[in-house]
């Protein structure tokens, strides 16, 4: 397992109360390394096509990178074009 990761993803259903532990493989957390492409996983693979942003099918992600806590500001922000 890669270092700053503990291999579990908690998914919580907030309408149901239901609570859920997701355990990835090694090989996971090295495709999808970090916080941003952590959440573009789940947004893109377990979000609904055109749902309403307002309605309680959505989902919302908080994902942290490796690098969170660390003296490194800045570095887990996305570095687009000048």
């Amino acid at each position: 397992m890669p270092y700053g990761y503990n291999g579990k993803v908690l998914k919580v259903n907030l309408s149901t109360e239901n609570i859920k532990v997701e355990e990835n493989d090694e090989y996971f957390y090295r495709t999808y390394m970090g916080g941003a492409t952590l959440a573009a996983y789940y947004l893109l693979k377990k979000q609904k096509a055109g749902i309403d942003p307002l309605s309680p099918e959505n989902i919302i992600v908080f994902a942290c990178s490796v690098v969170t806590g660390t003296p490194a500001p800045g570095l887990s922000k996305q570095m687009g074009p000048p």
